[in-house]
């Protein structure tokens, strides 16, 4: 297996989101390219990850293969990652290592680091009929969560008719802000019913810390049930699920 990645900076921010979850995950690496989905250790939350074959500049990899690794220690190397250079990604079988080379026109840097061996299924993605999607920019529901955080540590999102809310409670206060279909930041909102659930403020931040501020999030809301929340990074693509708590 041989993988090449052209911009090794960009690949770093796309693990970066997995991390946000995760601290250990095992890759697929097939002719599709290259995928993760994992739980979070509370099992509350879920990470599922694709790169596309078309994002490495170059793919050696004839036979399905998995890539089981520390994911902090991966990330705190490809943060070392220049503006300038390539990442080539191989395996050492027989050591058990995974080899990263980052490349540049003047010099090349070797690192190789252990595999680990974590034999897991990866989970089914939870099948649920959402009644409400909401397209809009990542900075705006970004800024949303952040005024929520400062007042509670559960966040309440609801849509109904035209309009998505965003809510806190907590002891130094309330908060709620409310934005109609049609605003400028909006791209989509589609009600089929109306929706609202609870969700911990550290996973929702968590979960969309790695999405640029100009790019388009998703959100996908049933009352009661699990948030999905996609975004790109680059051409990866990034969706996750998280448990909704019962309001009190």
């Amino acid at each position: 297996m041989k993988l090449v990645i052209g911009d090794a900076k960009a690949f770093k921010q796309c693990i970066e989101a997995v991390v946000n979850l995760v601290d250990e995950g095992q890759f697929e690496i097939n002719e599709n390219g290259m995928h993760l989905r994992s739980m979070d250790p509370s099992q509350i939350a879920m990470v599922d990850f694709t790169l596309p074959k078309a994002a490495f500049n170059e793919f050696d990899a004839v036979e399905q293969s998995t890539l089981s690794l520390n994911l902090v220690d991966f990330l705190k190397i490809l943060s070392r990652a220049r503006a300038d250079e390539q990442l080539h990604l191989t395996v050492e079988e027989k050591e058990s290592k995974c080899v990263l080379e980052f490349i540049s026109p003047n010099a090349k840097r070797n690192i190789r680091i252990p595999l680990m061996e974590l034999n897991v299924t990866s989970p089914r993605e939870p099948k649920i009929t959402f009644d409400t999607t909401i397209k809009m920019r990542g900075g705006t529901f970004k800024e949303m969560l952040k005024d929520a955080g400062m007042l509670s540590s559960h966040v309440i999102l609801s849509a109904e008719g035209d309009k998505f809310l965003v809510e806190a409670k907590g002891d130094s206060g309330d908060l709620r802000i409310e934005s109609a279909k049609g605003s400028p930041n909006f791209a989509e909102l589609h009600n089929t019913a109306k929706s609202r659930a609870m969700y911990p403020f550290e996973y929702l931040d968590n979960m969309t810390k790695a999405c640029p501020d100009d790019s388009m999030i998703e959100l996908f809301l049933k009352s009661d049930c699990p948030v999905k929340i996609s975004y790109n990074v680059g051409q990866a693509k990034l969706s996750y699920f998280l448990a909704p708590r019962v309001e009190n």
